[in-house]
């Protein structure tokens, strides 16, 4: 017999290419003295950010020309590159958790929304599938039900978290195409179809950009999002949607979906839904709700059927967290009716990703456009925790009494007045002195704009409603007081008695 072969001898060990010392992260030692330090920097941060000008004195380049064009050729002390954020970056940013940020709507960051982002950034999970993250899928799935709960929201919503809300309407009218199989839009596309009626969607004529946006991304036309005019309250008006509906039926085209707002950004105007909802049933549209501001109101009982009445009614609502509810950019939370559309439009599951659980566990990556998903629901589990729903709506309350009361001083003040009425916590104004024409009027208020922002005390925005330079005040951040509302009245009556003219 033939002796057996001897077995084959083991490669041997390559040699690192590297010293040891190259290899692997920083030393455990040098993130604990510097992690302690910038938490600390942080702690410091948070209890007056207002010591930085709400917007940098920088003009566009500045912050880069103090910048390497280069990478470092060899390593730096962790402590220099964070020295030089200190230095260089952070007076380089318009500081959102500014007290006296008052534009667009606040973003504030809280202390436990930040230490949810740390723990998340550390763990760094991947929530794609239920089976790369179960517990990042599962406390996903109660933070959002307890956020649905916290806003009034009833049974049978599915929901999942986005980055923004721009996100979420992109997959909300995705959905809406996907509703109806006999479009098969998925399979079959939309370029070169003769059997393919024109698309249409509908919104307020106050409505986000994000619906123009996701209508050009999904190919359904910029030229079929139909702008609805609105009431004296700056609402869309529900028979102007009907009638809308009714000439494009007429005219072959489809009505896809409808975009009813809980909060416009120009003036956080509150769109009749359950009116809408009545023109989509008859159309059979889907109806998407953008509550990415607004939404936040209904934590406050008393605000919440003029936020969320109707909205049973919706296929799918949006609300930002990051915007009004103290958590952390970006973490926004899409809500559906019908889950199994959404994954209908967005599920495919290469061979890599078949699982054991497949079928029997939520895979989140089915209900998005993105596969990789950071583990959002932290910082918002956290904040939701720490503060409570009666912690969440003290401080909605609290804004909105701000709002009103900034209002009141507009309205008694000669020369000034209200340029919309008063919603939730957002007030639009404008200076128009008796005697000036309304172009006049309107540069007044783009220079009185500008001399307050230049301030670096507070910052305010502007918008335009009936073709009229408007400005707004909009509170929300976590460490507004009513002094910091009181300075920007202050800062804005300075400003229009120097540059009234005249003066």
């Amino acid at each position: 017999m033939t002796p057996p072969a001897a077995p084959a001898a083991a490669p041997p060990a390559e040699p690192d290419l590297l010293p040891a010392a190259f290899l692997g992260d920083l030393p455990v030692e040098d993130f604990l003295r510097h992690g302690h330090e910038l938490v600390e920097w942080v702690g410091r941060y948070f209890a007056d950010p207002g010591r930085y000008p709400v917007l940098p004195r920088v003009a566009p380049g500045d912050v880069r020309a103090q910048l390497p064009p280069s990478p470092p050729p060899n390593a730096e002390p962790l402590g220099e590159a964070l020295a030089d954020a200190e230095r260089v970056l952070v007076p380089g940013l318009t500081q959102w958790n500014h007290p006296g940020f008052f534009a667009y709507f606040a973003n504030s960051s809280t202390a436990a929304g930040t230490l949810g982002e740390l723990l998340a950034a550390a763990l760094n999970v991947n929530a794609m599938l239920w089976k790369t993250a179960p517990a990042a899928t599962e406390l996903e799935l109660v933070a959002v039900d307890w956020l649905r709960q916290l806003l009034g929201l009833g049974e049978g919503w599915h929901g999942h978290i986005n980055d923004t809300a721009s996100s979420g309407t992109l997959v909300a009218l995705a959905a809406a195409r996907e509703a109806d199989p006999a479009l098969a839009v998925r399979e079959r596309g939309t370029a070169g179809r003769a059997d393919l009626p024109a698309l249409r969607v509908y919104c307020s004529e106050h409505a986000h950009s994000s619906v123009d946006k996701a209508a050009i991304t999904l190919g359904i036309g910029h030229a079929n999002v139909v702008k609805v005019g609105a009431d004296a309250a700056l609402r869309m008006r529900p028979d102007l949607l009907a009638r809308a509906v009714a000439e494009d039926r007429a005219r072959g085209m489809r009505p896809l979906a409808v975009v009813a707002t809980a909060g416009t950004t120009s003036t956080a105007a509150v769109d009749p839904t359950a009116e809408v909802a009545a023109v989509c049933r008859e159309a059979g549209a889907w109806l998407h709700v953008d509550a990415s501001y607004g939404g936040a109101a209904a934590a406050v009982p008393e605000l919440r059927a003029h936020v969320l009445g109707g909205v049973e009614h919706a296929d799918s609502l949006v609300v930002n967290p990051h915007k009004w509810l103290f958590t952390p950019m970006d973490c926004s939370v899409l809500w559906v009716r019908r889950p199994d559309v959404v994954r209908r439009a967005f599920a495919l599951v290469p061979d890599y990703l078949v699982t054991a659980e497949q079928g029997e566990a939520v895979n989140l990556m089915d209900y998005g456009v993105a596969l990789g998903r950071r583990f959002r629901a932290l910082k918002l589990w956290m904040v939701l925790r720490t503060f409570g729903a009666e912690g969440v709506a003290e401080r909605v309350r609290y804004h909105c009494q701000l709002a009103r009361e900034f209002a009141g001083w507009v309205a008694a003040e000669p020369g000034w007045a209200m340029a919309a009425p008063v919603s939730l916590s957002l007030a639009c104004f404008r200076y128009a002195p008796a005697g000036l024409a309304a172009a006049e009027h309107d540069a007044l208020g783009e220079r009185i704009l500008d001399r307050v922002n230049r301030s670096g005390e507070v910052y305010l925005s502007h918008t335009r409603l009936a073709g009229r330079h408007v400005l707004r005040l909009a509170v929300g951040n976590v460490r507004t007081e009513r002094r910091h509302v009181a300075r920007a009245w202050a800062l804005l009556r300075e400003a229009a008695a120097a540059l009234r003219p005249g003066a």
